[in-house]
């Protein structure tokens, strides 16, 4: 069965990967027994955290275009920015791990996509994320090691 610090692990590993296959999964969640059921939750939880990254994307992008935002190079994601704390305070919220600039730069990434994807007119067209997607797919990275460990939590205090 699956529980709230497994949930609050698979947030964390979000920073990394935002398509973990189930092999990854069960690679990094050494201590459940995979059946049917439970690898479906944890699929669908990457689909929610997916959901709501992209969701802020959107708004972002169009708040930016609405703002007079003429090009995506102009988009940047710092860790001060608005669109930065409210990713991390989702994924994070008790700051357990210090966010890796990857996650950063895989915002801003998404960010630009979403942007240019919209000033294109790109998003009157029905399955127009999907190109955003697979760009962003190709941004996932390796895990950390310690997220391997039934201890992971006692081993982010020393990363």
């Amino acid at each position: 069965m699956l529980s709230p610090m497994h949930l609050r692990k698979a947030k964390l590993m979000f920073f990394y990967v935002r398509y973990p296959s189930s092999s990854i999964l069960k690679v990094y969640f050494p201590d459940i027994k995979f059946n049917k059921n439970n690898t479906a939750q944890l699929v669908k939880w990457f689909s929610n955290f997916r959901e709501f990254f992209y969701i802020q994307m959107e708004k972002y992008a169009r708040q930016a275009l609405a703002e007079g935002c003429k090009h995506p190079e102009e988009l940047h994601v710092s860790t001060d920015s608005e669109l930065f704390r409210v990713l991390t305070l989702h994924y994070n919220r008790n700051n357990q791990l210090e966010v890796p600039d990857s996650f950063r730069r895989c915002a801003q990434c998404s960010l630009r996509e979403f942007f240019r994807s919209i000033i294109s007119g790109k998003d009157a067209e029905p399955s127009w994320k999907k190109a955003i997607y697979k760009v962003i797919a190709r941004l996932d990275e390796s895990l950390p090691e310690y997220f391997k460990s039934p201890n992971w939590m006692e081993q982010l205090e020393n990363v």
